[in-house]
C-alpha cells in the first residue's frame, strides 16, 4: 500500500509539473514575446540561452537579496548584456484552491520589492492558471500587482478538445490516477501542446490577450509628471516639472558637494499617481536612477509617436 502512495503522489506531482511547464513555455512566453515585441523590449525567460545569465539571471532588490524571476521585460537587454528591468512577471499553474492565499502572498511578496528597487519597474504582475480562489486573486489586486487569470475550467476543456484527460476525481482510486497520469505523459507532445495553447487562446478570447498587452503598455507609458532631488541635510527640495531639466542640472548639480556623509533622494511622481522614491548616497547613483528613467520615457515615447 505504501508503495501504491507514492506511485500516486508521484502520479499527481508529474502532471501537475508537466501542465505547469506547459503553461510556462505554450502559454505564458507567446504571450509576452507579443508584449516584447510591440514594446520593442528584450523578454527574459529560461527558453532562450543568455550568455550573461548562466544558472540563473537574478535581480537584486533594495537590501541586496538575489531575485529569480520567471520573466522580466528589459529595455536595451541582449542575449550577452543585461539590460533595465521594466517588467517582472510570474506564472503558475495550480490544480486544487488548497494554500491558494499562500501562493498570493509568496509570489506578490517577491514581487513588490522589485518597485522600490528599480524606478524603471513599472509593471509587476502574475499569470496564473487553475484553481485560484477570489480572496487570494483580491490580494494580488490589492497589492497593485496585476493579474491575468484563467479558471480551471478552460484549461481542462482546452486539453479535453484535443483528447487529453489532465485530471481526475480526488476520490478517484490509484490505479485509476496512475493510469489517466502514463496516458497524459505519452500523449503530451510538442504538436499537442501548441494545438491545446492555440484552443485557449480561442476559449479565452483574443480581446483579452490584446487587453493585457494593453494594460503593460499603458503602466510603461505613464510619464513622470515631478521629479525631487532632495539633498538629505538640506530642508527643501528642487523640484522639476520636467526630465531634460532634471538632466541638465544633474551635469553641474549645485547641490552642496564637500559633505561626504550627504546622501540624496531622487522622487518621481508618475501620470498614473504612482511614486518612486530612493535614498542613494553618491551623485553618480542619483544619476544613474535618472537615467534609467529617461529612457524608459524616451522609449515609450518612441513606441507611442509610432503607433500613431
Amino acid at each position: 500500500m505504501a508503495q501504491q502512495s507514492t506511485e500516486t503522489s508521484s502520479a499527481g506531482h508529474k502532471i501537475g509539473q508537466l501542465i505547469g511547464d506547459w503553461f510556462e513555455e505554450y502559454w505564458v512566453l507567446p504571450l509576452l514575446e507579443e508584449v516584447a515585441d510591440r514594446l520593442a523590449l528584450f523578454l527574459h525567460n529560461r527558453f532562450i540561452d543568455r550568455t550573461v545569465r548562466g544558472d540563473k539571471l537574478t535581480w537584486k532588490d533594495e537590501e541586496g537579496n538575489s531575485v529569480d524571476f520567471d520573466f522580466v521585460l528589459e529595455l536595451e537587454g541582449t542575449t550577452n548584456k543585461i539590460g533595465i528591468p521594466v517588467a517582472f512577471i510570474e506564472c503558475f499553474w495550480r490544480r486544487g484552491a488548497r494554500h491558494s492565499k499562500d501562493k498570493a502572498r509568496d509570489d506578490s511578496g517577491k514581487l513588490l520589492p522589485m518597485r522600490t528597487a528599480y524606478p524603471t519597474a513599472r509593471f509587476l504582475g502574475i499569470v496564473s492558471a487553475g484553481d485560484f480562489t477570489q480572496p487570494a486573486r483580491e490580494l494580488v489586486k490589492t497589492r497593485d500587482i496585476d493579474l491575468f487569470y484563467i479558471p480551471k475550467d478552460k484549461i481542462l476543456a482546452a486539453f479535453s478538445s484535443h483528447g487529453l484527460v489532465m485530471d481526475y476525481p480526488d476520490k478517484a482510486s490509484e490505479a485509476e490516477k496512475q493510469r489517466i497520469a502514463s496516458e497524459f505523459e505519452v500523449n503530451f507532445t510538442p504538436e499537442n501542446c501548441q494545438a491545446v495553447a492555440a484552443t485557449l487562446v480561442n476559449f479565452v478570447g483574443k480581446a483579452a490577450v490584446t487587453s493585457y498587452t494593453d494594460r503593460v503598455r499603458g503602466k510603461l507609458s505613464a510619464l513622470p509628471q515631478e521629479i525631487r532631488l532632495i539633498l538629505c541635510h538640506q530642508s527643501a527640495p528642487i523640484v522639476f516639472e520636467e526630465l531634460p531639466k532634471v538632466t541638465k542640472f544633474l551635469e553641474n548639480p549645485s547641490f552642496q558637494m564637500d559633505n561626504p556623509q550627504s546622501s540624496y533622494i531622487y522622487h518621481v511622481i508618475y501620470s498614473d499617481g504612482t511614486e518612486f522614491e530612493q535614498t542613494v548616497g553618491h551623485i553618480d547613483e542619483l544619476k544613474d536612477l535618472h537615467h534609467q528613467v529617461e529612457i524608459l520615457t524616451n522609449h515609450m515615447s518612441q513606441i507611442q509617436s509610432a503607433n500613431f
